[in-house]
C-alpha cells in the first residue's frame, strides 16, 4: 500500500488504529524521495537517517512532511539553494518548523527551489532544475518547486513553502495541488529567510484543502521572534471547513478574465475550466459577479512588484558576505573576499535583481522608483479592500494556463497573458490570505484556481476552497509521470 498518497486524517486513523507505524511511513516516504529525486530533482538534502515519532493525539504526530530549503531546521543543511550558503548548518529552528517538530512531525527531507526564493521557474537552484512530476519536461514554476513536486508525486502529503508573489500558489497549480499562504503574519517568518520582508509569507504545499487547513492550524501564533506575527489563537482552520457557504458572494475581475484578451488554445481552455468553476460555486448558494479594475493598475502591478522585491531583497542579503558564514571568497583584504563571495556565489538572476534593488534606492531614484511603487502598491491594495467590502473574496484562475516546457523562454508570455500570470503578487501586496486548488487538466496537465479574501479572513477562504473543491473531479490525485 501507498501510504504517502493518502491525506493527513487517514494517515492518522491508520497510526492510532495500529495498522502502520510512524517508522514504516518514515520508511516509505524516504525510498519515495530518492526514486523522486531520479526524475524530479526535488531536494537538496534527503535525511536518510531520519526515524519515526510517537502518535499521539496530535494529528501530524508520526507523519513525514518536507521543508523548503530556505528555512533554518537545527543541524541540518540550509542554503536557500544558493552557492553562498552551500555548506551552511544552522544551529537553530524556523519557529513554524519548531511548531511541527512539538507535534511529532517528521522531517525527511529539505525541498530544492529558486535561489533564495527569487525565481519563478524552479531553474535557478544550485542543485539543478526542479521537474514537473506530471511531465518531467516541463516545469514547476517557482520558487516553492520542490515542495510542490514532492507533494504532487506522493513522497509526503504535505511540505513547507514560501511565498513572496506567488510561490506556493503557482507550483500548486502548475503541479496539480493545493497551495496555501495565510495572512501576512499568522504563521511566524521567523528563521525564514528574508528576501523581501513586506511581501514575504510562510505556508504550505498540501493534496487538499483539509491537510491544509491541518498544518497551518498547527504553524500560526504569536511568536516574540517575529514582530509582524499576531495573535491567531481564536481562528480554527479546520473547524471552518464545513462546505456550508450558503449566501457568500465571490467576484472574479473582468479584465483578467476577459477571454476576447487571448488567443493561445490552452489559455482560453483553462478559463473555460474557470467559468465552469464558478458554476459550481453559484449551485452551492454562492453569488458570483464581475468586477472591474482599472487596467492601467494592472499594466503596472508587476513592475511594481519587481522594484519593490529587489530593492528590499538587496537590503535583507546585504549580509551575505562570506565573512560570518558562508564559503570564505578569496582576496588580500575584506572587501576583495566579499566580492569574490558574491560574484561566484549568486546566480545572474539574483545579481541582476540587486542591481536593480541598488539603482532604485539610489538617492536620486527614490522618489521615482521606489515611492512612486510604494504608491501604487497602496493603491491596488486599497482597491482590493474596496471588493472586499462588497464579496468575501476575489476568484481568478492562476497563470496562463499549464506548466511552460522547460526548453521554452520561461520569460516570454502572450501579450496581455501577465494579467493572469502576475495578478497572484496582489495578495502578497496587501497581506492577504490566498489559497490555489486544482481546476481540472489542459492539454493533460493540471491547472489551477485561486480564492483570495481580506486580512484575518482565512477560515471564510479556506471554507469556500473547501466547499469549491467538493464539487471538482479532480483532487488528491499523485502525479503520472512519476507514479
Amino acid at each position: 500500500m501507498k501510504y504517502m498518497e493518502k491525506s493527513i486524517e487517514e494517515l492518522h486513523e491508520l497510526l492510532v488504529s495500529g495498522q502502520v507505524t510512524s517508522d514504516e511511513l518514515v520508511k516509505e516516504s524516504l525510498k519515495r524521495s530518492h526514486e523522486v529525486q531520479e526524475k524530479c530533482n526535488a531536494f537538496v538534502t534527503i535525511l536518510d537517517d531520519a526515524k519515526g515519532m510517537k502518535v499521539t493525539d496530535n494529528l501530524l504526530s508520526g507523519i513525514p512532511y518536507g521543508v523548503k530549503d530556505n528555512y533554518s531546521t537545527k543541524d541540518i543543511l540550509s542554503t536557500g539553494s544558493s552557492n553562498t550558503l552551500k555548506d551552511y548548518v544552522p544551529f537553530f529552528n524556523a519557529t513554524a518548523v519548531e511548531k511541527l517538530d512539538a507535534a511529532g512531525a517528521v522531517k525527511v527531507n529539505k525541498t530544492a527551489m529558486d535561489e533564495f526564493g527569487m525565481g519563478g521557474t524552479g531553474t535557478t537552484a544550485h542543485t539543478g532544475i526542479q521537474r514537473n512530476p506530471w511531465d518531467i519536461t516541463r516545469m514547476c514554476a517557482g520558487s516553492s518547486s520542490g515542495s510542490a513536486a514532492a507533494v504532487a508525486a506522493g513522497v509526503y502529503p504535505y511540505a513547507l513553502g514560501s511565498d513572496t508573489g506567488d510561490s506556493i500558489r503557482k507550483p500548486a497549480a502548475y503541479c496539480g495541488i493545493v497551495g496555501y499562504k495565510p495572512t501576512y503574519g499568522m504563521i511566524s517568518r521567523y528563521g525564514l529567510f528574508a528576501f523581501a520582508s513586506s511581501l514575504d509569507h510562510c505556508g504550505v504545499l498540501t493534496r487538499s484543502v483539509r491537510d491544509a487547513a491541518i498544518v497551518v492550524d498547527q504553524m500560526k501564533g504569536l511568536d516574540i521572534n517575529d514582530m509582524t506575527s499576531w495573535d491567531s489563537s481564536k481562528i480554527k482552520l479546520l473547524e471552518a471547513c464545513n462546505g456550508n457557504v450558503q449566501g457568500m458572494k465571490v467576484c472574479y475581475i473582468k479584465e483578467i478574465c476577459d477571454k476576447s484578451k487571448y488567443t493561445e488554445k490552452e489559455t482560453l481552455e483553462h478559463l473555460d475550466n474557470f467559468f465552469a468553476a464558478l458554476e459550481n460555486l453559484k449551485k452551492l448558494g454562492v453569488t458570483v459577479d464581475e468586477v472591474s479594475v482599472d487596467e492601467v493598475l494592472l499594466k503596472a502591478q508587476p513592475s511594481v512588484y519587481v522594484v519593490l522585491s529587489c530593492a528590499e531583497a538587496t537590503s535583507n542579503m546585504s549580509n551575505l558576505t562570506g565573512i560570518v558564514f558562508g564559503p570564505r571568497g578569496e582576496g588580500d583584504n575584506y572587501r576583495d573576499m566579499m566580492k569574490d563571495h558574491r560574484t561566484k556565489g549568486f546566480s545572474p538572476l539574483i545579481k541582476r535583481r540587486f542591481v536593480i534593488g541598488s539603482y532604485v534606492l539610489q538617492k536620486e531614484n527614490q522618489e521615482k522608483y521606489f515611492k512612486n511603487a510604494q504608491r501604487v502598491r497602496r493603491l491596488l491594495v486599497d482597491r482590493w479592500k474596496e471588493i472586499f467590502v462588497d464579496y468575501d473574496a476575489v476568484i481568478l484562475p492562476v497563470g496562463s494556463g499549464p506548466a511552460k516546457h522547460l526548453d521554452s523562454d520561461l520569460d516570454m508570455v502572450e501579450q496581455n497573458a501577465s494579467f493572469l500570470e502576475e495578478h497572484l503578487q496582489i495578495g502578497n501586496f496587501g497581506g492577504f490570505p490566498s489559497i490555489t486548488i486544482p481546476d481540472g487538466f489542459v492539454s493533460n496537465l493540471p491547472v489551477g484556481i485561486n480564492i483570495t479574501g481580506n486580512c484575518y479572513e482565512d477560515e471564510k477562504v479556506l471554507n469556500l476552497a473547501y466547499a469549491l473543491e467538493s464539487t471538482m473531479t479532480y483532487k488528491g490525485q499523485i502525479a503520472k509521470e512519476v507514479k
